[in-house]
């Protein structure tokens, strides 16, 4: 394993709202740590300051085109070149958090997607890429816990890339 994706969206890809998560369910944040935990994170610039802190017990990576920017505890990368050859091709899974730009960079390098599905829609404006499913085996689903604080009807779902991808394919 190298790279995978974890995300969470509605029935219809949307993904935000003006930098948020249009949902609040904290179970699903639970599931997200408890599945990165001890991993590095990679995210763009914008999900990072919207999260507003580096993620406890993961090597978070920042990748961003501003040379200048810094942000403590975070590691900062410039292109998608440097985290190919980080990541790519490597024993250890790192995962790649958003946001939509940067699920579409690297999407066609992911080996496993671990996404989220919640059965409503929402309104917002910025959706995951589109997903060529015929690529993706489902190796995984498994519903979530509806009650009070996770009013919504959920469900984890992990994919595995039917055919290993490496850097000789691109």
């Amino acid at each position: 394993m190298s790279l995978s994706i974890i995300a969470a969206m509605d029935k219809n890809q949307l993904i935000g709202k003006q930098g948020k998560m249009p949902w609040n369910l904290p179970a699903d944040l639970k599931y997200f740590k408890n599945t990165t935990i001890g991993a590095p994170v990679i995210m763009g610039r914008k999900t990072f300051e919207s999260i507003g802190f580096p993620l406890p017990g993961r090597r978070n990576i920042i990748l961003t085109r501003n040379k200048d920017y810094a942000a403590e505890g975070c590691e900062i990368f410039h292109s998608q070149e440097e985290i190919l050859d980080e990541f790519l091709e490597k024993d250890k899974e790192a995962f790649i958090i958003g946001g939509a730009e940067i699920y579409k960079q690297f999407l066609a390098y992911s080996d496993k997607l671990y996404l989220t599905i919640i059965e409503h829609q929402f309104s917002g404006d910025t959706y995951f890429p589109e997903i060529d499913w015929q690529k993706w085996d489902k190796i995984s689903e498994k519903k979530g816990t509806t009650d009070s604080n996770n009013p919504y009807t959920y469900s984890h779902h992990v994919y595995q890339r039917k055919n290993k991808i490496s850097r000789s394919d691109f």
